[in-house]
């Protein structure tokens, strides 16, 4: 037997016009049709049929995560210092976490993540091999200090987060418990409706040797990522790593100063001598960690700050000032060049060995021709840190790339020993001695599943929940007096009683015209309409999603949404 739910008597307010706030569909949709209602920036009461659709979000998880062998758990939300500490990210975090004191003064912080405590957890409860491999799982709330919460529930202060942790002796068990959450998420993610893309990642700050998200595309998406349109290649676009061949130096001239003055940038340069910017060579100076050191990429093409940034965390990467400048008289600002630079060269992969570019000479209104990569520089690291752009080259086959928009849902990595090393996670192996363990860390942003799901389902009207995590099956419809109310009153009872959930729309005093819009704007799969036809026991069926409707015997209509 199923509840059923009277409209009459449920905590339920829909509005008519969209929050003033609210930029994008899922927030003024979760706003109007009751979902969800602001406290404050970034933090956000789950009403009643909110708490519904996230608890069924909830279900689908723990199910698929039960069915591999994950352990729920709950730890604490409020946690100490010296873990976060120990690992470093007490300080990397900086200020997206909250961190607060007791009245002794000790320190704590509202947990972002929880790899060090279940680290922590498993050093105390497990002693050997025979108590691995593990796999511990919580559905938690979360706390991240954003300076600019946005998008409702997509981007938040506070937000419900299921992470998952596996514990192993080998690289090899690491893998195969990689491979289980990998697989567990596409049946998560399938059975929730939502429309997905597996694509490459950058650990980040993390750790890690694999990492892989999963994106719901959608224009309110904040990540961006590539899809190749010839092979299965998708990456998100901070992992994307260009396919490069070396060049021969030998085709090239010596280094020849040009005389070019007022050409700070790339396109007063280019203009000047008459030449494309992608053939000159564009030397960023930014700040790593305190240090300067210059990026250098094509002419025409832009640095990826969060690229980068994404590249060398846990480090802060600045641009550098007009006071380092100052500090640096070595550095010309708007003419520097590689060539005897004093400073850290980092190049994108398309500064290759034996390509030749027109670049800074290091000297005030002067560049240089013909500067050779390895002939006349050397590169201190490779990383792709380029903005990518659509038509770039598939790294795996060579098709244009095509750059999507989408929401990130869940993220797994294979975290190695990081954590393990940081808190001397060893457990007794098979040969007596001890073994350090190596871990796996994978997390599904459940409330901003139900953002995505609101995003890529909804139409003109309102929602469009999938079944299995709509709050009701059936939205039964009284649209008119007494006796419309008790057929439908009574369909809604016997429809519970099959186990069908049932959300009904008994009102008084609630005109028909109001009662069919908020089903539409409320998003139930089904909508049972009790109407003109009540007297000769005739209802209608309408499906959401689309808008297809059939006038049955109430009979008929019972029997069917039963076999459902």
């Amino acid at each position: 037997m199923a509840h059923v739910q009277r409209m009459s008597t449920t905590m339920l307010k829909t509005l008519r016009d969209d929050p003033a706030d609210a930029e994008t569909a899922s927030h003024k949709l979760l706003v109007r049709a009751g979902y969800v209602r602001r406290s404050a920036a970034g933090i956000w009461t789950w009403l009643p049929l909110g708490k519904k659709v996230l608890d069924n979000v909830s279900r689908v998880v723990r199910e698929e995560m039960d069915a591999i062998g994950g352990q729920e758990v709950l730890l604490p939300a409020l946690l100490p210092k010296e873990p976060y500490e120990a690992s470093g990210r007490w300080g990397e975090y900086g200020d997206l976490l909250f961190r607060l004191k007791d009245r002794k003064g000790a320190e704590y912080l509202l947990g972002p993540t929880h790899e060090e405590i279940f680290t922590l957890t498993v050093k105390d409860q497990c002693t050997s091999y025979k108590d691995l491999p593990v796999i511990l799982y919580q559905i938690q709330t979360k706390y991240r200090d954003e300076a600019r919460p946005r998008s409702g529930v997509l981007r938040g202060r506070e937000f419900q987060m299921k992470d998952s942790y596996s514990f192993d002796t080998t690289d090899e068990g690491l893998a195969e418990s990689y491979r289980l959450h990998r697989e567990a998420y596409t049946r998560i993610f399938a059975r929730l409706g939502l429309d997905y893309r597996i694509v490459s990642a950058v650990s980040g700050a993390m750790g890690g040797s694999a990492s892989e998200e999963f994106l719901a595309p959608a224009a309110a998406g904040e990540d961006t990522f590539v899809d190749c349109p010839q092979c299965d290649y998708a990456a998100n676009t901070e992992a994307v790593t260009a396919r490069v061949e070396p060049s021969d130096p030998s085709g090239h001239g010596p280094v020849e100063e040009l005389d070019t003055p007022d050409t700070p940038t790339i396109e007063a340069l280019a203009d000047h001598l008459g030449v494309p910017a992608s053939a000159t060579l564009k030397n960023l100076l930014v700040k790593i960690d305190g240090e300067i050191t210059a990026i250098g990429v094509p002419g025409d093409r832009e640095v990826d700050l969060g690229k980068l940034g994404e590249h060398l965390a846990p480090a802060v990467v600045e641009l550098v000032t007009a006071e380092d400048f100052a500090d640096r008289p070595d550095l010309v600002r708007g003419y520097v060049g590689p060539q005897g630079l004093t400073v850290r060269y980092i190049a994108d992969p398309r500064v290759a060995p034996g390509t030749a570019w027109i670049t800074g000479a290091n000297k005030a209104d002067t560049h240089a021709r013909n500067v050779v990569c390895g002939r006349d520089f050397k590169v201190d690291r490779y990383l792709d840190v380029v903005v990518v752009r659509p038509g770039d080259p598939c790294p795996r086959c060579g098709a244009g790339l095509e750059i999507g928009r989408a929401i990130e849902i869940g993220h797994i990595f294979q975290l190695g020993r990081k954590y393990a090393d940081t808190f001397g996670l060893d457990v007794l192996g098979q040969q007596g001695k001890p073994v350090r363990v190596t871990m796996g860390s994978y997390g599904i942003g459940v409330s901003r599943a139900v953002a995505a799901l609101a995003e890529q389902t909804h139409d003109g009207a309102g929602l469009c929940w999938p079944r299995e995590i709509a709050p009701a099956d059936v939205h039964v419809v009284a649209a008119g007096k007494a006796l419309q109310t008790e057929l439908a009153l009574d369909i809604a009872e016997k429809l519970g009683a099959s186990g069908v959930r049932v959300l009904v729309d008994d009102r008084a005093g609630v005109s028909p015209g109001v009662k069919f819009t908020d089903a539409e704007l409320i998003g139930v799969p089904t909508i049972l309409v009790v109407g003109r036809g009540a007297a000769e026991g005739v209802v209608e069926l309408k499906d959401r999603r689309t808008g297809a409707r059939e006038e049955l015997p109430v009979a008929e209509a019972l029997a069917r949404l039963t076999a459902v």
